[in-house]
């Protein structure tokens, strides 16, 4: 088993949490990881990336040729990645922000309002957790079990109110694909 994505977006988003959570799902499960993190000249509202490989065998490489999956969560972020999904691939694209669809015949694209649905599960701070549900959903890189185990981890210290939060914001975005 190996799994690759690309997740993008402004700084503040939460693209580098969706990084680190599949990260340490990964070896929580035994598995090798690795997480690339890249920023903008700004921490909040620059722009941001990160590279995260899950693979059963070793890593040899951070380097990406062409991505398996991307999540882009703005709009100057799919112009950028949409680009870079290799053929058969998969695009979760944003939708509640980024009004563009991809021409790609060859992609699986998903247009998920991940702010909105956000919103509902109490905080649109949570979008990136919408868009980890429906990546959940879509490649199956990890069991709920452990991404939920890895939530409550890294969250835990902000209180069960954001836990309990995040936990309904990754189901909703599982239930969005």
């Amino acid at each position: 088993m190996k799994f690759e994505l690309c997740a993008a977006g402004f700084g503040g988003q939460g693209v580098m949490a969706i990084g680190q959570l599949i990260s340490y799902a990964a070896v929580e499960e035994n598995r090798f990881a690795l997480f690339l993190p890249s920023y903008g000249p700004e921490m909040r509202g620059g722009t941001a990336n990160c590279i995260c490989i899950v693979s059963d065998q070793q890593i040899g490489s951070p380097i990406v040729p062409k991505n398996e999956s991307a999540i882009v969560m703005n709009t100057p972020s799919f112009f950028k990645f949409e680009p870079t999904i290799e053929k058969n691939g998969c695009l979760l694209v944003n939708s509640a922000l980024i009004n563009e669809k991809t021409a790609r015949t060859d992609i699986e694209a998903h247009y998920i309002p991940a702010n909105h649905i956000a919103a509902e599960a109490g905080n649109k701070i949570v979008a990136n957790i919408v868009m980890l549900g429906a990546l959940l959903k879509l490649k199956n890189f990890a069991k709920t079990e452990t991404i939920q185990k890895v939530i409550k981890e890294k969250f835990g210290s902000k209180g069960s109110k954001i836990v309990d939060m995040n936990m309904k914001a990754l189901q909703m975005g599982f239930d969005s694909v």
